[in-house]
């Protein structure tokens, strides 16, 4: 099940939004400790985002990243979601990097690439996590950044915009942010099943897609 809401835009063109709500017979709402998403609505996001035909869940390359210092892909655990026939793809169709709250930029960091001697993947942290991500990817690959918000002195965070710029300088373009409810809707209410390192009132987890530019 599944709900749409146009977002209130801050520009001409307002952004698309997108809420999940797990099914309402879904037992595990949450996601497993340390994760960022549940089960539920990475098996949504192979079938229904990428629109495979029949509902086939697309093949999926998930990652965790839990700190973005120098040396980050040695240390990233990794999980291959396979497609039903058992076959692997040369690259996965879909890169889905869930991001630990701590490891997440202020809201007013600037994540543009710096002037440096090792442009482009070679860089460290975010800039050049996302070049790296885009060479993974083949044409019109899908990267989708799983992330929940934190608390910072009483005030929730949101640092989804600086990570949306700094990955379309690598040659990615933003499609949607969807909302992923930690909880099932009742009547006119929500009945939250809260992860237990969710910071205090967040039920919620955010999934932005962006898709791979290549050109000819």
């Amino acid at each position: 099940m599944s709900h749409s809401t146009a977002s209130r835009p801050r520009t001409t063109q307002p952004l698309p939004s997108t809420i999940w709500f797990p099914g309402a017979d879904e037992p595990n709402v949450a996601p497993i400790p340390g994760a960022v998403l549940p089960a539920w609505a990475i098996d949504k996001a192979r079938t229904e985002f990428v629109g495979c035909p029949s509902h086939r869940p697309a093949p999926l390359f998930k990652i965790a990243i839990r700190d973005t210092a120098p040396g980050m892909d040695a240390r990233i655990p990794s999980t291959p979601f396979a497609a039903t026939d058992g076959k692997e793809a040369s690259r996965p169709a879909i890169l889905l990097a869930e991001l630990h709250p701590d490891v997440l930029p202020a809201a007013d960091d600037n994540l543009l690439p710096a002037r440096s001697e090792m442009p482009g993947s070679l860089e460290d942290g975010w800039p050049g996590f996302f070049h790296r991500a885009h060479r993974l990817l083949p044409a019109s690959g899908f990267l989708l950044l799983a992330t929940r918000q934190r608390r910072e002195a009483g005030y929730l965070t949101d640092p989804l915009g600086s990570l949306i710029a700094s990955a379309r300088t690598a040659g990615f373009r933003y499609l949607q942010h969807i909302v992923i409810v930690y909880g099932h809707p009742v009547g006119d209410r929500l009945v939250p099943a809260l992860p237990a390192d969710a910071s205090r009132g967040v039920a919620h987890c955010d999934l932005i897609a962006l898709s791979a530019i290549t050109h000819a």
